[in-house]
């Protein structure tokens, strides 16, 4: 488990991260083998009345047992460096040395480890697989991203010939509630829940990492990954700082060795959403976690209005709605040192935002099918106890005329494009089926030079189809010899008529950019460019196996002489070329008409 925070200075900056659940909820699954079934231990309010106890042992080390569970603790760091449940002496098998985070490692390579107990991970329902161990991608071919390896020598031979990678296994935060490893032998489960969002950053599709080979699980509470420096957390000039982390819970269970394992990842569900349903947690004691009566409560309904597609508002189904830190819009998935609040709105737009902190906040909204974010035009503040309904809130995304033509899904990901069949020679085996995530296999930005060896990517509007024709990635070109070049991608259109006077609208919206600069020339590939995003991004969600990172979006006057009455060309390149990682991943690209309907 691994806990990311800042460096602090005393009295400047103080980081408090809960961790009680370790003594308190650290809870048994055990299986009675006379009944064959499993007996659970309940969370929250219905824990069990157990005997704790609480030791010195030596002058740097405390132990907390509770029967069940045996946590011990360095003196006086408080770190936590050994867990002993179910014959397993300790489950962690390590020490602490890396005094940047609040670490529990797995693995030293001097150390003889217990690495073969902990072999099957599970991070969802349909992601979950057999691992290799950290000496098997100590044993590996390093591979052009430096995270990534190539199982050579693994000592599984199922594990030959595939690409193992950390971010292989990244995961949106509002879906990163449960993941962990299994031990067949003794068939034991160790898995992080996190019950809630509000103490990591950035919304709830920032992405984080889980779990990964080792066996290494991870509770990731703030980080730079698929967003770059714009997400970091700087302090200056004496700026003082506080914030909760937490609680999260490590959970161990069993089962009999009769019993498939695959229970324990069934049963760790079953937990987490009991979790879930229990936050905010009542047994915590401090002015800085407030508990649910001190809470507030917003709700309201969220509609869309936009005369080129309906007369009639507009339900935002399935919308995104949240409280954040007060900002401008948009400011929320950058936002990283205040508590963050979403929910997902019902098909008629209806929300509710539950047990929400005490503070001010601005709120904000964004859905699958519109572009552009949406901020209340007041600050909202909730008080302890408050139940605030804020009723109808319209929004109207950017819109200056009819829609001409459209590439894409307005949803902030680039998964509806064209995502090509891996190398077969840098597979990961998990994705091979599985359609949603294809775009995680290793060196997807090397096949556009396969693809488009000579000339590039040219999508004709009412010919091509974006799902087989338009690339997920606009990359640079291998050109052999660790050389790469600039691309120009095209779109062809066609106007049968063209107002000459008037001005058209150019909507870009990008999934992801990464060290990258994207100009934009209408129909003269040599002319002075009408735009140009300036050099942005450093998501890296390219070499990380990411769909999206930070969203952006452009609106961009394209002058009516500019165009011509039949085919017409917009060029877009992407300038920058020293990686294979360089490049940016469009959502939506839209051109409007000045002409009204």
């Amino acid at each position: 488990m691994k806990v990311g925070a800042p460096a602090s200075k005393p009295g400047r900056i103080i980081v408090q991260v809960f961790l009680l659940q370790l003594l308190l909820l650290l809870q048994s699954v055990h299986s009675q083998r006379s009944q064959n079934k499993l007996n659970i231990t309940k969370p929250g309010q219905n824990i069990p009345a157990l005997t704790v106890q609480l030791r010195r042992v030596g002058h740097d080390t405390v132990v907390v047992d509770n029967g069940i569970v045996q946590v011990t603790f360095s003196n006086p760091e408080g770190l936590i460096t050994g867990i002993k449940y179910h014959g397993i002496d300790n489950v962690l098998d390590d020490k602490i040395d890396d005094r940047g985070y609040w670490d529990v490692v797995w693995y030293e390579p001097e150390k003889k480890q217990k690495t073969d107990k902990f072999d099957f991970m599970a991070i969802s329902d349909d992601r979950q697989r057999s691992m290799p161990s950290m000496a098997d991608r100590e044993n590996s071919k390093s591979l052009a991203y430096k995270e990534a390896v190539l199982l050579t020598n693994p000592s599984n031979p199922m594990f030959k010939g595939e690409v193992d990678d950390k971010y292989m296994y990244s995961m949106e935060d509002k879906d990163n509630n449960v993941h962990g490893w299994i031990s067949s032998d003794p068939p034991v489960g160790f898995w992080m829940i996190t019950p809630s969002d509000e103490f990591r950053l950035g919304g709830p599709i920032k992405q984080d990492l889980t779990s990964h080979a080792g066996p290494i699980t991870l509770s990731m509470f703030t980080s730079t990954h698929y967003a770059g420096k714009e997400m970091r957390m700087d302090y200056r000039n004496g700026e003082p700082w506080k914030k909760v982390f937490g609680p999260v819970l490590a959970y161990l269970n069993s089962v009999s060795p009769k019993d498939s394992t695959l229970r324990l990842w069934r049963d760790a569900k079953r937990q987490m959403a009991a979790e879930v349903k229990s936050w905010p947690y009542d047994f915590i004691t401090s002015e800085d976690y407030p508990l649910r009566h001190q809470r507030g409560t917003l709700e309201g309904q969220f509609l869309i209005k936009d005369s080129y597609v309906s007369r009639l508002k507009i339900y935002g189904k399935f919308a995104f709605v949240g409280l954040a830190p007060i900002g401008e819009a948009g400011s929320w998935q950058t936002e990283s040192k205040g508590y963050q609040f979403w929910t997902k709105a019902d098909r008629r737009g209806r929300f509710i935002i539950e047990n929400v902190r005490a503070g001010n906040y601005s709120l904000y909204a964004w859905g699958s099918g519109f572009i552009g974010d949406y901020k209340y035009e007041q600050n909202i503040t909730i008080t302890p106890g408050s139940e605030m309904n804020v009723g109808p809130l319209v929004y109207e995304p950017p819109r200056n005329g009819p829609t001409l033509w459209e590439i894409g899904v307005p949803d902030r990901t680039a998964g509806e494009f064209y995502i090509p069949d891996p190398y077969p020679t840098l597979m990961n085996k998990l994705y091979v089926n599985p359609l949603q995530d294809r775009f995680r296999q290793y060196g997807l930005w090397d096949r556009y030079a396969d693809l488009y060896p000579q000339n590039d990517l040219v999508y004709t509007i009412g010919v091509s189809d974006y799902r087989s024709d338009w690339f997920f990635a606009h990359v640079a070109r291998n050109v052999g010899n660790d050389t790469y070049q600039p691309t120009t991608w095209q779109i062809i259109f066609n106007l049968k008529n063209v107002n000459r006077i008037g001005r058209y609208t150019l909507r870009i919206a990008l999934a992801s950019a990464a060290d990258s600069e994207l100009q934009i020339r209408i129909n003269d590939p040599k002319s002075d460019a009408i735009f140009t995003t300036g050099f942005i991004g450093k998501d890296n969600a390219i070499a990380r196996h990411g769909i999206h990172g930070l969203y952006r979006l452009y609106s961009i006057d394209v002058a009516g002489n500019l165009l011509s009455v039949g085919d017409n060309t917009i060029f877009l390149t992407q300038t920058r070329s020293r990686t294979p990682f360089q490049g940016i991943m469009y959502d939506y690209i839209r051109l409007e008409s000045p002409f009204r309907t």
